[in-house]
């Protein structure tokens, strides 16, 4: 720019030309937007009218930017899921449609990040860069691209991968009382894979903030971020945002085994689940059903469950397994959003408070705990080792039952039953420990051999560090071949036994005083 006055004229009508120039072959075009009006706004729900041409979980947008995913189609009117805070909607707000079904963000960009189920981070380290966006909401895959479930997922945990084996593929509810350890055993899982290579999804559901926050700092201080995405929404959320959060997880879970990876996701948990689904649908005016629940609660999670599994080959040859966790009260397994989901399911992990109480953690229920598919995934190891522990463990938790009465036991009830009190003390394990599989059948087989007969009680910890310690040490190549499920032979046995008892001897004097 210039202050001589013909120098300004010539730069204008410079601009002007080049201005003329870009609008010469634009046509204005005329677009066509639904805009309706809100008729009624609840806690987290919108009444609208005017969109004739919605569709069912379709995005619209609110004046004040604010998100809502359509969720009721009425001859009248539609009904709105807000997935914002609903304070700045008013009645006679106007909603606009978007055009795009409800999605989240997917990608590896998301790894090791906090989002929401709109793909937006909570962290506070800025947008997650995802050139993609997918439906929350997809078709479960079809049965003839699934694959049997044959490869396990090893939890770290004994008492899991050698009583009730998961598979990679494979859906295991975690079931149990408040306070129990059910997202313990969980993060445990996740812990684990961190030389798998899974990809972990850990989906918060409506969930306390600090709670959340715990449970991502001990994810990151053991060193599982870099494998492991969260996805949450707080109790703090609308319920429309913990309603679609597991779909959104699901979704991103996908994303990776379209990829040929292993994924596991944890949804935790989902009777806030439900209970979110039921405020929605109160909120609308749906029937309700049992326990106030509408008639559709069982399907909201079996569309969500059934998501879950492993590919074929041609397929991509991933898997996405799934640990939902459910809440119970007073111990009542058969409640209605339990025994929804143990229907679902392949299989429950029951915590049991009154072995929470006693200390005996993880507080898994053997009797009443099952795998449907994951036996047919373990190590040949774990099967020739511990093939009827669990059985003998359950005659043994009846036989202890029993013997409280004082009755007059034979020697060979009273050697059965402080075996089996060995068995348990050996089951026992810290949080946040997770023990590879062939440490864990080192310690194992020294209890079921009855090498660890004569070791007291309070020292059974001691002697399974000592067996542990020396398997790793003095079998480096066993202890491999289990990892990676080869045949345990009898011969590996009696090498294993042997190590085990010179280990036990050795620390004679130390476990025995």
């Amino acid at each position: 720019m210039t202050d001589k006055p013909e120098n300004l004229r010539k730069f204008l009508g410079e601009t002007m030309s080049l201005f003329d120039g870009a609008i010469k072959d634009r046509r204005p075009e005329m677009e066509l937007h639904e805009i309706g009006s809100v008729t009624s706004v609840g806690e987290g729900i919108a009444r609208a009218k005017g969109l004739p041409g919605v569709r069912s979980e379709e995005l619209v947008r609110f004046d004040g930017g604010q998100l809502g995913m359509v969720f009721n189609l009425d001859p009248d009117e539609i009904g709105i899921v807000v997935l914002d805070d609903v304070e700045e909607i008013t009645a006679k707000s106007r909603v606009r449609r978007t055009g795009k079904i409800m999605g989240t963000s997917v990608g590896d960009a998301l790894m090791g990040r906090v989002v929401d189920a709109m793909g937006r981070p909570r962290d506070g380290k800025g947008p997650a860069l995802t050139r993609e966006r997918r439906p929350i909401e997809r078709e479960a895959p079809a049965v003839m691209q699934r694959d049997p479930v044959t490869v396990p997922l090893q939890t770290g945990l004994k008492v899991v991968d050698a009583m009730i084996p998961i598979g990679r593929g494979q859906r295991e509810l975690i079931l149990g009382d408040r306070q129990t350890g059910k997202t313990a055993i969980a993060l445990d899982a996740i812990i684990n894979q961190h030389d798998k290579d899974v990809v972990c999804i850990y989906c918060a559901i409506g969930q306390r903030s600090s709670a959340v926050a715990k449970v991502i700092e001990r994810l990151r201080r053991h060193g599982a971020m870099e494998y492991t995405l969260v996805v949450m929404s707080t109790g703090e959320d609308p319920p429309g945002l913990q309603f679609i959060t597991p779909y959104a997880a699901t979704t991103i879970g996908e994303y990776f085994m379209e990829q040929g990876r292993d994924v596991l996701i944890v949804y935790d948990d989902l009777t806030n689940h439900a209970t979110a689904y039921r405020e929605l649908s109160l909120l609308l005016r749906r029937p309700p059903g049992r326990e106030a629940f509408p008639g559709d609660i069982f399907y909201i999670h079996s569309r969500l469950l059934e998501r879950s599994t492993h590919m074929r080959k041609e397929f991509g040859g991933g898997s996405l397994t799934a640990l939902p966790i459910a809440e119970t009260q007073a111990q009542n397994v058969s409640a209605y959003i339990p025994t929804n989901l143990i229907s679902i399911t392949d299989g429950q992990l029951y915590l049991s408070p009154g072995l929470f109480q006693k200390g005996n953690m993880p507080a898994v229920h053997v009797g009443l705990s099952v795998s449907r598919v994951g036996g047919k995934t373990q190590f040949h190891a774990y099967r020739a080792v511990a093939a009827d522990l669990r059985l003998s463990y359950s005659q043994f938790e009846e036989l202890e039952a029993f013997s409280r009465f004082g009755t007059r036991l034979d020697e060979a009830t009273r050697q059965t039953l402080e075996r089996g009190k060995r068995v348990r003390e050996i089951l026992k394990q810290p949080q946040y420990l997770p023990i590879p599989a062939a440490e864990q059948i080192a310690a194992l087989l020294g209890v079921i051999s009855g090498a660890l007969d004569k070791v007291p009680l309070e020292k059974i910890a001691e002697a399974e560090a000592a067996i542990r310690r020396a398997a790793v040490e003095e079998l480096p190549e066993l202890c491999r071949r289990i990892e990676d499920g080869e045949k345990f032979t009898d011969e590996d046995k009696d090498k294993m036994l042997s190590v085990i008892r010179e280990a036990v001897d050795s620390g004679a004097e130390d476990l025995s005083s």
